[in-house]
């Protein structure tokens, strides 16, 4: 699999939480990363999958297959 067929999901954050933006990926339990801006948290959440399947594939885990069954929501 490559990072960019998951869907990564990405919300705002509060400004008690620091503000910016976080970005997490369902198919991945655990996998999330944060930004300044949506674009920002997404690139990060990019590197955060490529960095989850590795680990993944080093443990011999199952790496699960993209679900897609998110778009772009607004």
């Amino acid at each position: 699999m490559i990072y960019y067929d998951y869907a990564v999901v990405v919300s705002p954050l509060s400004q008690d939480d620091g503000g910016g933006f976080v970005a997490y990926v369902p198919d991945l339990p655990g996998c999330m990363s944060d930004g300044k801006t949506p674009e920002e948290a997404v690139h990060n959440a990019h590197d955060a999958i490529s960095a989850w399947l590795e680990a993944a594939a080093d443990q011999g885990r199952e790496i699960p297959t993209p679900s897609h069954k998110t778009a772009i929501a607004r």
